[in-house]
């Protein structure tokens, strides 16, 4: 299959010191494609080696928490396989709304896409099929018009609901989001909703950040100590120049021409940190089905005694400790660790460093999620900018 390519990178926008990087849709024709196109270009699936990781699992009793912009649990991709929503926002674009569970729904196609069809043979499969997600809706659609009348104060919907989705069965909790303008600071409440999920046993997993370009500011809430943080690479495993370097970024995954479901139920191929985050919990997915008796800082560790394609010197800030590679982790996860550089250790050490501006305010939060509701992609998302529409898929 051929298609027109139209890339277009998001413009940042200023809320009252945080930027918020928009989701961009840019829609092209395309011709039908043919029942395995989507298949053909899902590049990412074979250089994570899944085929082989799937030979032990493919993440079946596993609950992955989306805290994100809501997920559609009607996709054909994805029926059957989504939790209720906990919607933390309360406000903003509806089912049915163009504005509505865009980047959720993609980042849950990347996670647990079981395509559909007679065999399955069509649409989006993810890293971890047989996972089950829980969409917690803690941030805004960047097109969603309820952003610009939200109230612009720091609000506690991320918080909250990472606390919610470690109480309510999460053993991965995704969060392909973050703020990395260069006012962004850590959040006390924020911190300890990860501390405190990871103390539950759940495995927390964020963007790096999609500031490469722009300055390679911290964002949250990679930065903070436990956390996986995951930058992009491309196809060829180089690292994506959008990809924020870092010293808190743990692993990298593919974050470039990756293909995405969509609520219109057309594809998009995207870039951002976004889309390996979700790679990246995924593959946490599968470690976990295979050896649920692992700490959150034990697959931290085996993730990155496991990378593959690593810098000579073990790691470096552009892209951890390498390229995620789930097949090898599941192997290697009931074998003592390697040594080296503790990622845990790393990470605390990081995060008691200098931070950038003093951030927004800290007046009290607003009903319904305030500041994280209008940065929708900025502490809405790393984000995944996506382009071109790939095939107009078949409605369930």
């Amino acid at each position: 299959m051929t298609a027109a390519r139209l890339r277009t990178r998001a413009t940042p926008r200023r809320l009252l010191g945080a930027v918020a990087t928009a989701v961009a849709f840019s829609l092209v024709a395309a011709a039908p494609a043919q029942a395995d196109g989507i298949r053909v270009r899902q590049w990412a699936l074979d250089a994570l080696h899944t085929e082989d990781a799937w030979r032990t699992t493919k993440g079946a009793g596993i609950t992955v928490a989306v805290l994100d912009t809501g997920v559609d649990d009607s996709h054909p991709d994805l029926e059957g396989s989504v939790l209720p929503t906990k919607d933390l926002i309360g406000f903003g674009a509806k089912r049915g709304d163009r504005a509505w569970a865009r980047h959720g729904t993609a980042m849950a196609g990347i996670i647990a896409g079981h395509g559909h069809g007679p065999g399955r043979e069509d649409g989006v499969l993810g890293i971890a099929p047989e996972a089950r997600i829980l969409p917690v809706r803690v941030i805004l659609e960047g097109s969603d018009p309820a952003r610009s009348k939200a109230r612009s104060t720091r609000g506690t919907a991320l918080a909250r609901g990472i606390r919610w989705a470690a109480d309510n069965g999460a053993d991965v909790i995704n969060l392909s989001l973050g703020d990395d303008s260069e006012s962004a600071h850590p959040d006390a409440g924020e911190d300890a909703a990860v501390q405190y999920a990871l103390a539950k046993g759940a495995v927390v997993v964020a963007s790096a950040g999609n500031g490469g370009e722009k300055g390679d500011h911290i964002s949250y809430p990679a930065a903070y100590p436990g956390v996986i943080a995951v930058a992009a690479v491309d196809r060829y495993g180089t690292h994506a120049s959008f990809s924020t370097r870092r010293w808190y970024a743990t692993v990298s995954a593919p974050g470039v021409d990756v293909v995405i479901a969509d609520p219109d139920r057309k594809y998009y191929e995207g870039w951002g940190t976004s889309a390996a985050s979700a790679f990246v919990s995924g593959a946490v997915a599968l470690v976990r089905a295979a050896h649920p008796g692992l700490t959150p800082a034990q697959i931290k560790r085996l993730l990155a005694d496991t990378a593959r394609g690593g810098p000579k010197n073990g790691r470096d800030d552009s892209k951890g400790y390498g390229i995620v590679d789930p097949a090898a982790a599941i192997v290697n996860g009931g074998r003592p660790p390697t040594g080296g550089v503790d990622p845990e250790t790393a990470s605390v050490q990081g995060h008691r460093k200098q931070y950038f501006g003093t951030g927004p305010d800290d007046s009290p939060a607003q009903p319904g999620g305030g500041w994280l509701a209008p940065v929708t992609g900025g502490l809405g998302a790393l984000l995944l900018a996506a382009a071109v529409v790939l095939w107009r898929g078949r409605r369930a």
